[in-house]
């Protein structure tokens, strides 16, 4: 038998920062995404054709050939976007043991995507939730990751590293496509408490929002629901107050 797939638990849009706030996270449905970014999901699902041409992560340190991905790095407020200088993502060990440590290069993302007023709207959003939530900080140091997960292997792992914090500020992950595929559980612990919660995000355009401070989190891993390749996609942006990582 199957095992349940638990739904988000939602939070309504006007207690998006209260839920945050409070909780350490807070879950937004696919709608209230839509309202909150000032863009229809038409024009969010214009951005899903760049999760077709991902090149290959050449980092994975298991062995794996399940991820590709492109990054690409903004500098954002309230009212505006930047684009910065491509850079390489880095990590501490503190925070990711099995990736961190390394200069990792991957491909940027598309400027026909970055120049897409639902990209620009979508880091004004954010920029704004994190400024109400932090009212000390003006502008956020962005890092954007594309995300494919599939099933070549067999199983694809979301999350290689575990349970983890990033070492930033605020983590979003949202959900692009989720095809052919089982697992993938979203989990959310509190990073000093006995608090924990499970669910699955199954609509596109879900979002997650996490005070990367107050606790840590995990995907757990894909298997086909059939032959063939499934995948799993997402969009994972950071905002950290103090620049980039690694300098």
């Amino acid at each position: 038998m199957p095992a349940a797939v638990l739904a988000p638990p939602f939070a309504a849009l006007e207690h998006l920062t209260a839920a945050v706030r409070d909780r350490g996270y807070a879950v937004l449905s696919p709608d209230d995404v839509a309202a909150w970014c000032g863009a229809p999901l038409a024009a969010l699902d214009a951005l899903r054709p760049d999760w077709e041409s991902l090149p290959a992560d050449q980092y994975l340190r298991d062995g794996g050939h399940y991820r590709r991905r492109r990054h690409s790095c903004f500098v954002a407020s309230p009212s505006s976007v930047e684009r910065a200088p491509h850079r390489a993502h880095w990590q501490s060990v503190e925070y990711n043991a099995l990736h961190g440590g390394m200069q990792r290069w991957f491909e940027p993302m598309p400027d026909a995507t970055v120049t897409r007023p639902a990209w620009q709207g979508l880091l004004r959003a954010l920029a704004a939730t994190c400024t109400a939530l932090r009212p000390a900080v003006a502008r956020w140091f962005v890092e954007a990751h594309q995300f494919r997960i599939d099933t070549t292997d067999g199983i694809g792992r979301p999350t290689p590293e575990g349970a983890h914090r990033d070492g930033v500020d605020f983590v979003a992950v949202l959900l692009v496509a989720r095809e052919g595929v089982k697992g993938g559980e979203t989990r959310v612990f509190e990073a000093d408490g006995p608090r924990g919660e499970r669910f699955t995000l199954t609509a596109p355009w879900t979002l997650v929002l996490l005070d990367d401070a107050r606790v840590i989190h995990e995907s757990t891993p894909i298997q086909p629901t059939s032959e063939g390749s499934g995948h799993r996609d997402t969009l994972v942006i950071t905002l950290r107050a103090e620049g980039f990582q690694g300098g």
